[in-house]
C-alpha cells in the first residue's frame, strides 16, 4: 500500500488574504491569486492537503463555530471549482494568552494531525507566512516553507537567517514540491 503524502498549510496569509481585523465572515474571505490553483496542483500530484490554523477570533468573540464553518465551506467550494480539495482543517480556537498546546508555534495541532493520520511528520511540508508556522513545523521535524504572501515578507525581514525554502506564494511552493517527486 502506498504511503499517503501530505502538505500542511496555514490559512490566513497563505491561502487567503489576511486582515488585522480577522477574517470574520465568508464575504471577507478572499483567496490569494494562485493559491487555490496551487492546492489543486498538489492534489493532482497525489498530495492530500490539510490546513493547520490559529483562529483566536473564536476566543475573542469575533465569530462563532458556525461562521468559521461557513468560511471554510466557501473556501472548499471555490477550491472545488479549481479542481482541488482540502482533506482536513485543524484549528486552535484559543486566545494568544492561552496555555493550550494547540496554538502555533506550539506543535499540538501538528501532533494531533500526525496521530490521527499515522504520519511521520519528517516527510511533511508545512507552508506558512509567519515565524510561528515555521517554529511549529521545526518543533516536530517537519519540512517548513515560508511564503512571502501575507506576513511572509515581514517574517523574512525580521528573521533573515531562517535557512528554509522561501517562495513568493503558495503556487510557487506547490510547483517546487510537485517537481521533486
Amino acid at each position: 500500500m502506498e504511503q499517503r503524502r501530505y502538505v500542511l498549510l496555514d490559512r490566513d496569509g497563505v491561502i487567503n488574504h489576511d486582515s488585522e481585523d480577522f477574517i470574520k465572515s465568508p464575504e471577507e474571505w478572499r483567496p490569494i491569486d494562485g493559491s487555490l490553483e496551487g492546492i489543486a496542483l498538489l492534489n493532482q500530484a497525489g498530495y492530500e492537503v490539510a490546513v493547520i490554523t490559529n483562529q483566536s477570533g473564536l476566543a475573542r468573540g469575533l465569530f462563532d463555530d458556525a461562521m468559521l464553518t461557513a468560511i471554510h465551506e466557501k473556501m472548499q467550494h471555490m477550491l472545488a471549482d479549481k479542481g482541488g480539495k482540502i482533506a482536513d482543517i485543524y484549528y486552535c480556537p484559543h486566545a494568544p494568552d492561552s496555555l493550550c498546546n494547540c496554538r502555533k508555534p506550539k506543535p499540538g495541532l501538528l501532533e494531533q494531525f500526525a496521530a490521527e493520520k499515522k504520519v511521520d511528520l519528517k516527510s511533511v511540508y508545512v507552508i506558512g507566512d509567519s515565524l510561528r508556522d515555521i517554529q511549529a513545523a521545526q518543533a516536530v521535524s517537519a519540512k517548513p516553507i515560508l511564503v512571502k504572501s501575507g506576513k511572509g515578507e515581514q517574517t523574512l525581514t525580521n528573521n533573515p537567517n531562517l535557512n528554509i525554502p522561501v517562495f513568493e506564494n503558495l503556487y510557487a511552493a506547490a510547483e517546487l514540491i510537485t517537481s521533486n517527486q
